[in-house]
């Protein structure tokens, strides 16, 4: 038994998934399966059972897991505390951003990292919120900004901001400069996925209405997403970030929401799972003090758009 074999182990145990599990450790399928196989033969147990949809862990594969998150856990305090007993700042500081945030974010806080921990690197990740959170309680991530939706075992978050969440329209289209969150149902949505936040936002605030949305397309991606939404095809739900980021500058609609607005939570959140490094909890703060005033500034630019 070794720390590859657990570390495989474990990931594939938690994801329920080799395929999942490699993605985030960057390895091949095949090689994690030789890892997870050679741990069981070295144990004489089987630790998984696969299944179509799979795999789940037998009764002996639910005990090492418990056992090997601890040894995990152990090796990287162990790896902390002597990075923080050098005192040292010249690791590597690793930052998952939500796309909304990544868009207007990401060159003014690569370089206030540059300017205070100029011996260290950053290394910034993209990726949908729901993501980002299992990022974190895997160890892939330092820390996120992300949606806030919800209870998120792992993960402790503290919040930073709100987005509003507005319809969106093709340009010229008959729409109220505001409606009522129960009209949304007369409206059909080009909306993403249900794995992004927005989707559950938006889903959650009508739920709690009794509001039944009438989803026309699922599209994940933005720019076509606001390609289709130009065509007349329907309406998005998208904080006015998202316009304000378009490649090619269009002007749409812009209904605000009302009777309740819907507010997206933006937080700032680490795993509770793994210790801080103490170039990583230097890095968190100066987050939170630079992209409060990096948030004002693009509310500027939203107020100058809706105009």
């Amino acid at each position: 038994m070794n720390l590859d074999q657990l570390e495989a182990f474990v990931h594939v145990a938690e994801l329920s998934s080799f395929t999942r599990a490699a993605a985030i450790l960057g390895r091949t399928q095949p090689a994690l399966s030789r890892l997870v196989r050679q741990l069981e033969v070295d144990l004489r147990q089987n630790l998984l059972r696969r299944n179509g949809r799979g795999v789940v862990l037998t009764e002996a594969g639910r005990v090492l897991l418990e056992h090997s998150k601890g040894i995990l856990h152990q090796i990287d305090g162990a790896r902390h505390a002597l990075q923080n007993l050098q005192g040292t700042l010249d690791g590597n500081f690793k930052i998952g951003l939500a796309p909304s945030v990544a868009r207007f974010a990401t060159l003014a806080l690569v370089h206030g990292f540059r300017q205070q921990f100029p011996q260290a690197s950053i290394t910034v990740s993209e990726g949908l919120s729901s993501y980002l959170a299992e990022w974190l309680a895997m160890g892939r991530i330092d820390a996120a900004i992300m949606y806030d939706t919800g209870e998120t075992p792992l993960v402790n978050k503290r919040m930073l901001f709100s987005e509003e969440i507005f319809l969106i329209s093709r340009p010229g289209a008959d729409v109220p400069s505001s409606i009522p969150l129960p009209h949304l149902k007369h409206y059909p949505l080009i909306i993403p996925g249900r794995l992004h936040a927005i989707r559950t936002l938006v889903e959650m605030y009508a739920a709690e209405r009794g509001v039944q949305l009438n989803i026309a397309l699922e599209i994940d991606a933005v720019p076509p997403l606001l390609d289709l939404v130009e065509e007349g095809f329907g309406h998005a739900a998208l904080p006015l970030n998202a316009i304000l980021a378009d490649p090619r500058q269009r002007r749409f609609r812009c209904t605000r929401i009302t009777e309740p607005g819907i507010q997206g939570r933006m937080a700032i959140a680490t795993s509770n799972q793994h210790p801080m490094s103490r170039l990583a909890t230097r890095a968190v703060a100066m987050l939170e003090s630079e992209i409060m005033p990096l948030y004002e500034a693009r509310q500027k630019n939203i107020d100058a758009y809706l105009g």
